[in-house]
């Protein structure tokens, strides 16, 4: 234990010696120990200055590579799950297309509106009922379509009343009845306070306003 203790002594000794005078004397006269230390440290100041100024770029670059690539592989699969259910999808739009259609019979033209005006208003008449006011108010341009309140008040009795809100069901365009008010009056009968209304699809002339009001608020919102 003793003769490992000074072999190990002078170990240290013999490299404490090496990295004495070391001062104004050429590197590749220094001895081993220095000289190998020496390698190491540049070596490494070698790799740091490599990693910063070179290598982490790159890792930035894999990385960046790396989030694109699975971004392209999601698109991918969409995309072929697409292409896969390509005749569903067509066969669906179809459908559509037809409930569209079928919707679109339903409502009147701006030329059809008169007509729809007097079957709801002969649908009051034929039930012997009373109109206090048939007014029809302005017109409301929505995305698709166009809609138009009438003010109705209408006085009879409870029966013909309920017909009537019957009969305004079954007529072959759609109009439905808001804002329904019901009230009785001294000698029995009933008074009904309702917004009817009816709706149509848009001519040719304002659809083109429509898309062209949209593109333009589009690009107004760009441009704020």
């Amino acid at each position: 234990m003793a003769k490992a203790n000074i072999n190990l002594n002078e170990l240290f000794a013999d490299l404490a010696d090496q990295f004495r005078d070391l001062n104004g004397r050429h590197p590749g006269q220094w001895p081993l120990a220095p000289r190998v230390l020496c390698a190491i440290g540049v070596a490494l100041a070698v790799c740091a200055a490599g990693y910063f100024g070179y290598w982490s770029s790159q890792f930035e670059e894999q990385d960046a590579g790396l989030q694109l690539e699975e971004k392209l592989r999601g698109e991918y699969k969409l995309k072929t799950a697409q292409a896969i259910n390509l005749d569903a999808l067509r066969a669906q739009k179809a459908q559509v297309d037809q409930y569209v259609e079928r919707l679109q019979k339903q409502l009147p033209s701006k030329a059809e509106m008169a007509a729809l005006l007097t079957d709801i208003n002969q649908a009051g008449s034929g039930r012997d009922l009373q109109f206090d006011l048939f007014k029809p108010q302005q017109v409301v341009i929505k995305d698709y379509y166009a809609e138009l309140p009438i003010d109705l008040k209408i006085t009879g009795n409870y029966h013909d009343i309920g017909a009537f809100t019957g009969d305004i069901a079954n007529l072959s365009r759609i109009v439905t009845l808001n804002n329904l008010a019901l009230n009785t009056g001294k000698d029995g009968t009933l008074t009904l306070e309702a917004v009817a209304k009816t709706f149509r699809y848009l001519d040719p002339e304002e659809v083109a306003a429509q898309r062209k009001a949209a593109a333009d608020k589009k690009k107004a919102a760009k441009k704020s």
